[in-house]
């Protein structure tokens, strides 16, 4: 997916502070991160790095002329988890924050500032990162139930929070042969 936004000029400075929160909100609800934080996993100071990924999205924005590809924003993200945290975001996760944050961008081009205030009025139901362990937790002292949720299905359900209103794309099945087909990711790799 390589969908872009148009840009439209810069950010008026009440839009800026806005796409600024919004940006906090939506990362402090996106699971991955929080827990590499919570566990820094980027080290001691996993909180400034998580603050600094904030900071550098805000610039992209707001020092690019656009056109914003969905891609490039991305692959920031997902290399950003990579090398501040050490940690392989596989989710989707990242793509799920990028497209959110391209569409907050645009609103705020247009000083709509509406999902941003859906945001700060709905807050997570507890701690992402409790929920997640609590889970786990759960998968642990059961007998290998698969009817108990996984923290892969804790993350889609997490996302859900996000209004990522994004059709979930289908698995891949296997073949006839049971080879299965996975898509490529664009941009990995590269530099």
């Amino acid at each position: 997916m390589s969908a872009s936004t148009s840009g439209g000029g810069p950010l008026s400075p009440q839009a800026a502070a806005a796409l600024q929160e919004g940006i906090g909100l939506v990362f402090g609800r996106w699971t991955a991160l929080q827990m590499a934080v919570e566990n820094q996993w980027g080290g001691r100071d996993s909180r400034a790095k998580a603050d600094q990924l904030a900071a550098s999205v805000l610039s992209w924005f707001a020092n690019s002329k656009g056109p914003f590809y969905y891609d490039d924003l991305e692959d920031m993200m997902f290399d950003s988890m990579s090398d501040s945290f050490n940690t392989e975001v596989e989710d989707g996760s990242a793509g799920e924050v990028a497209k959110k944050l391209l569409e907050m961008h645009e609103e705020c081009l247009q000083n709509n500032f509406s999902s941003i205030e859906k945001l700060r009025n709905t807050r997570p139901q507890g701690n992402a990162v409790s929920q997640s362990r609590q889970i786990a937790t759960e998968d642990d002292d059961s007998s290998d139930d698969d009817d108990e949720p996984s923290m892969v299905e804790n993350e889609a359900a997490r996302s859900e929070d996000m209004a990522v209103d994004e059709p979930k794309p289908s698995k891949p099945t296997p073949d006839a042969d049971g080879w299965t087909t996975v898509p490529p990711r664009h941009g990995r790799g590269k530099n």
